[in-house]
């Protein structure tokens, strides 16, 4: 099967940033969000990121508009119902990613692939509720979505082989490197780094070391482009301690376990770069402020 159209459900900032990814390597994609408010600033942030793209001659006004040209908003899920492959990009949330995916089986043709961009959940779990489990896998990009190169495709025991070949086939034509990663709790990236960021809070909550240090040492020390703790606060805070309670519900890991100092942070709405205060200040450009 050929892909040629692409859905996208939930327009934040993943959700956002994959919808552009697929408008630049030439796909029709439809995103949705539950408001037009939602929707508009999802939107925006496409249109704002190209224009920087331009600014830096990265791409030129044309091509920016035909990007664009290429995406269309909607508050109706229905309207994916001409799609061959829909990614579910919304919150870290098992019930409401199991109500979408019920929904798209409803609606979408025999043939559509369903992908979902969680970083954690289990997927098998998510694919009981369509009766097209050999068309579910995972599609996990990482933030953000058009610079980042790798792409995890999370495999079910049910997702069919073609299915498989398909979703590799798309990713690549998105420019992307693909690793195969198991169903299970974390898949390989984040099973690898965050204990490691999670850590990193310990530290600066036990007073060991300041948010600054340790994030020097890890750039300078271990060669990382980005310290723990400002790439925490990029990927945002709320996300973060959802995946991690997530995996440590399944796991009783203790290393997943969240850290206290990460759950008040999240209480106060320090959630990061997104609301402009974390670890860190950020002004409304997503820099960091000195």
């Amino acid at each position: 099967m050929e892909i040629s159209n692409v859905g996208v459900v939930g327009c934040g900032l993943m959700g956002s940033g994959i919808a552009q990814v697929c408008a630049q390597s030439g796909y029709q994609v439809i995103i949705s969000e539950i408001n037009d408010e939602l929707l508009n600033k999802g939107l925006t942030s496409i249109s704002n990121h190209l224009a920087r793209s331009v600014e830096k001659g990265k791409l030129t006004l044309e091509n920016k508009e035909a990007v664009l040209s290429r995406i269309k908003g909607t508050t109706n899920i229905n309207d994916f119902t001409d799609c061959d492959l829909v990614i579910e990009a919304v919150i870290e949330n098992m019930d409401l990613k199991k109500e979408i995916f019920a929904e798209l089986d409803s609606i979408c043709h025999a043939h559509c692939i369903l992908a979902t961009n969680t970083s954690c959940l289990s997927i098998t779990d998510i694919s009981r509720l369509t009766r097209r489990p050999d068309k579910v896998l995972g599609l996990h990009f990482f933030n953000p979505a058009p610079v980042m190169k790798l792409v995890e495709i999370v495999r079910t025991i049910a997702t069919g082989s073609d299915t498989l070949e398909i979703a590799k086939d798309f990713a690549r034509s998105l420019g992307k490197t693909i690793v195969i990663a198991p169903d299970t709790p974390g898949f390989i990236v984040n099973r690898l780094q965050l204990p490691f960021r999670l850590e990193a809070i310990r530290m600066v909550e036990n007073g060991i070391a300041t948010k600054e240090d340790i994030d020097t040492a890890v750039r300078l020390g271990l060669g990382y482009p980005m310290g723990p703790l400002e790439l925490q606060d990029v990927v945002g805070l709320d996300t973060t301690l959802a995946v991690v309670q997530a995996i440590y519900e399944e796991t009783k890991d203790l290393k997943f376990a969240p850290p206290t100092l990460l759950k008040k942070m999240v209480a106060a709405g320090w959630l990061g770069c997104k609301v402009g205060r974390g670890f860190y200040e950020w002004d409304s450009q997503g820099q960091k402020e000195t």
